[in-house]
């Protein structure tokens, strides 16, 4: 392939130096040429270590390049909205970090700029590009596991000494509903191709992490009586996990979001292992990305999307707070 989608990224954010610029360099679509920080020390550095060929001590410059197509913007959430308005504005096609805002309304706001300016506006949801999902759902839609009955999804880890950490920042959009419960929410309105009507999540505020949710154990309810069980935390160990349960069966994907792809189906004829080729979820996701911009093939996930579901979270995250359940 010759044509390349020339790529630029806001931010020397870890998620982009360690996965998802090595998976744009690694894409079939994608050609990483240039970086912006707010230092231009940082972005020279980055650029070096990286193989990036332009770096750019602030934000403006980068867009003002008219050799780039496309940004990344892996900035902390309070920014997302104003950096990719500001590049959409500017002719730049943008691939915004998850959570794609800090709430719903901010979220339409990116939304009306893509539709008004005709640019693509994607979040950045790596996993939903791995091949196995639409396997799952092919296996889910077969009968094998039966009628649904439940989902369960988890993603945790343990950064809470991290005091300084952009996470433990409440008017930054810290906290682990943005960070990692923003996935199984969307996992389970992917496989379940529907909204949740109601939200009811208990959390741990942590006074030590300027009060944003460090664990959030909650349940979506989904039209059907299908319910998302799911629990997503900052200060507790290791998992990211699926399981979907049918009247007779049920599907386990141990490593969800991130890790290997393999998952298990189990029947009543027992155990299956569903192996899963090694591929780069970044480097799928920014080939999904241009070839949107390319018109070779639709959008999967629209920003209509990302709106619904920041809308869920914005739920979750005010029952959390309110103790209360909350209608959607």
């Amino acid at each position: 392939m010759t044509q390349k989608l020339r790529w630029g990224v806001i931010g020397c954010a870890g998620i982009a130096i360690r996965s998802v610029i090595p998976g744009i360099q690694a894409s079939d679509t994608g050609e990483l040429t240039a970086i912006a920080s707010r230092g231009i020390a940082k972005a020279e550095e980055t650029a070096a270590k990286l193989g990036i060929a332009k770096a750019y001590g602030s934000y403006e410059e980068i867009l003002a390049d008219p050799d780039i197509d496309a940004i990344y913007i892996p900035l902390p959430n309070h920014l997302h909205m104003e950096w990719s308005i500001r590049a959409m504005e500017a002719g730049k096609h943008v691939l915004c970090e998850k959570p794609v805002a800090m709430n719903a309304q901010e979220a339409q706001r990116m939304a009306d700029t893509a539709a008004r300016t005709g640019k693509h506006l994607a979040e950045a949801f790596m996993y939903r590009h791995h091949p196995r999902y639409a396997e799952i759902k092919a296996i889910i839609d077969s009968g094998e596991i039966g009628e649904l009955r439940a989902l369960h999804g988890t993603f945790t880890f343990n950064n809470a000494s991290d005091a300084a950490n952009v996470r433990y920042r409440r008017e930054w959009g810290g906290g682990s509903l943005y960070d990692v419960g923003c996935y199984p929410i969307s996992a389970a309105r992917l496989i379940l191709g529907a909204e949740p009507e109601a939200a009811t999540v208990h959390a741990l505020i942590s006074p030590e992490h300027d009060n944003v949710d460090m664990m959030a154990t909650g349940i979506l309810e989904f039209p059907g009586s299908v319910a998302l069980s799911f629990d997503c935390g900052m200060w507790a160990d290791f998992r990211n996990t699926l399981e979907i349960l049918g009247t007779n069966g049920r599907i386990e994907v141990p490593n969800a979001f991130v890790g290997d792809a393999a998952y298990y189906v189990f029947t009543k004829d027992g155990k299956r292992e569903v192996k899963q080729p090694e591929l780069n979820q970044y480097a799928l996701q920014a080939d999904a990305f241009a070839r949107s911009v390319w018109g070779e093939q639709a959008e999967r996930f629209t920003p209509a999307d990302a709106v619904a579901n920041m809308k869920v979270i914005d739920a979750c995250l005010e029952s959390a707070y309110s103790r209360q359940r909350i209608t959607l």
